[in-house]
């Protein structure tokens, strides 16, 4: 069979191109299905005929200006999969594919090309193509695309006339179109293909949610996911990559979901340009390598470029710059039993922000001297302060979807109910049987909360927040991290504030002095807050809590 899949399956496995474990597994299951076919087989002759439709009248708008559109092997064997894996009535298999590449890898050309492909040449009666992003401008730039290969092209601007927000075909009244996530009811539209652009930008998954449930009554829709790697943790993106990550793996089952990962498998493979091509599949022919040469050699001198060079040439996760961890510090998806927590010293903490923003409560203990932290986390948000965050163009963080999982309390009306806090210390005492023995909490907000908590028996102590107390703790707490010796039991709510944590150095009176602040004004770093007055309030305690862990430890031998 002369195939691309095949072609390029055998070329990656092989070694010929170098790519990463989960572009090996993915194609290797193409391979498998091309040449032992069951519900679903291979018919090249249909993506031949997308194939060639894109080659044929899609035309350059950029280089040499008219020339017809060449795809590279990685796109051809991507095409075959998405258009030619058919069932016996000829209906795709595949319904979703995400391909993440590294930047100026061809993916808005590529998908400009297929949009005017499935609006001209895929049997779909009115078809309705849409490109969806965050903000209209970024959903434009495939739209805007497509429209000048049309008119680049005589063939295409024949027959397809570009209206004030359309492209629009006559023969069978099909039209492409640019949207932003502020269009209102976007699951009423019938989308017979959607684009995604920079899923990796996108907070909200509503955007996403809603433009899939929007193909729901087309007979074989497509919904293209495109990104390149970005510096938002917890939304849509990471949600999607772990999705597929586990379909590979085979814990997740979906045989309509065509996953494409293109990403270096480590940070120490990116000094190195025989890796580059993993993160990079149309390095040379589409990415210039002198670009990219010229970028990693500024990041090799500049350590504020270089999350940037990682992030978005890479496709590697790393924070901004400045940050106080790096991603890979940050990040640990242990999972501590919590029937093993029981009957546990620990040492609390809050920060209570403000009434209407948000607030986090944390419990920070070890079960043994030996042993890790753990942390447990509670966060809570106001009902009335969720609802403006989900009228953002971009909300700063997947707050719903987090509270679906239980990591956030929504509290009625327009306050945090300090009262929901105390309950979460409560239930920690009596359903979880821990044993805080002292919470730190900030002097000038607590308010009431103090007297609430002693009134149930918790020693309280107040911290006082700011960088002449947090320094040493704060630097103490940064070593755990590095060490990977904190477990937070894969909370993405704390992970989404460790991403956000910069470090604000201070001179005063020739001593150096350190505390956390947000990378971005509309980031938010509450539960890192929290885990510091915890932290800080066990190292003011440290000799003590430790004797009490370790009579503990005793007790359970």
């Amino acid at each position: 069979m002369m195939s691309y899949v095949l072609e390029y399956a055998e070329a990656v496995q092989d070694g010929k191109i170098l790519a990463n474990d989960y572009i090996k597994a993915m194609y290797s299951r193409l391979a498998d299905e091309a040449l032992n076919p069951g519900k679903y087989h291979l018919d090249t002759d249909i993506s031949d005929a997308h194939i060639d439709f894109i080659e044929t009248f899609c035309k350059q708008s950029q280089g040499v200006m008219g020339a017809p559109l060449k795809l590279e092997l990685f796109q051809k064997a991507k095409l075959e999969a998405t258009f030619g894996f058919v069932d016996d009535n000829d209906i795709r298999q595949f319904t979703e594919v995400d391909d993440f590449r590294g930047r100026k890898n061809g993916k808005t050309t590529e998908m400009a090309a297929v949009s005017l492909d499935l609006l001209c040449n895929d049997g779909e009666g009115a078809p309705e193509i849409y490109f969806i992003a965050t903000k209209i401008d970024q959903a434009k730039k495939g739209f805007d695309e497509a429209v000048r290969m049309m008119k680049h092209s005589p063939s295409l601007s024949k027959h397809l006339r570009k209206r004030a927000s359309d492209i629009y075909f006559r023969h069978n009244e099909g039209i492409i179109k640019p949207l932003a996530s502020d269009v209102k009811k976007l699951d009423s539209y019938n989308s017979h293909a959607v684009v995604v652009d920079e899923l990796g930008a996108i907070t909200n998954r509503r955007i996403y949610d809603d433009m899939k449930q929007s193909t729901s009554s087309r007979r074989q829709p497509l919904v293209f996911c495109i990104s390149t790697n970005n510096f938002v943790r917890g939304g849509i993106y990471d949600a999607q990559l772990k999705y597929g990550i586990d379909m590979l793996k085979g814990s997740v089952k979906d045989e309509h979901f065509l996953f494409l990962y293109y990403a270096l498998m480590s940070k120490d493979q990116w000094l190195d340009p025989k890796y580059w091509i993993m993160a990079n599949p149309g390095l040379g022919p589409i990415k210039r390598v002198e670009k990219l040469q010229q970028a990693v050699e500024k990041a090799k001198q500049d350590p504020a470029y270089k999350p940037t060079v990682l992030v978005k040439d890479f496709n590697l996760n790393e924070n901004e710059n400045a940050a106080w961890l790096r991603s890979d510090e940050a990040i640990n998806k242990t999972i501590f039993p919590d029937a093993d927590l029981r009957d546990a010293y620990c040492v609390g903490g809050c920060d209570l922000s403000s009434t209407y923003d948000l607030t986090c409560a944390t419990l920070l203990l070890k079960k043994n001297l030996e042993g890790p932290w753990i942390v447990l986390q509670k966060y809570f948000l106001p009902e009335s302060r969720l609802e403006e965050i989900d009228k953002q163009n971009e909300p700063e963080a997947p707050y719903r979807l987090w509270a679906e999982q239980g990591w956030l309390t929504v509290c009625e009306g327009t306050q945090v109910r300090y009262t929901d806090v105390t309950d979460w210390f409560v239930s920690m005492v009596r359903e979880r049987e821990l044993r805080p023995l002292w919470v730190g909490y900030d002097r000038a907000l607590a308010g009431y909360w103090a007297e609430e908590m002693v009134s149930y028996g918790f020693d309280m102590e107040k911290i006082a927040q700011g960088a002449k107390t947090w320094t040493y703790p704060f630097k103490s707490l940064k070593a755990e991290f590095q060490a990977h010796n904190i477990i937070y039991q894969d909370n993405p709510m704390l992970l989404w504030c460790l991403m956000n944590t910069r470090v604000k150095s201070l001179n005063a009176e020739g001593i150096e002095s350190q505390m956390p602040v947000k990378i971005k004004s509309n980031k938010r770093i509450d539960g890192v807050v929290s885990l510091l007055n915890a932290y800080t309030c066990m190292k003011g305690h440290e000799e003590e809590y430790m004797q009490a862990v370790q009579m503990a430890e005793r007790r359970e031998e």
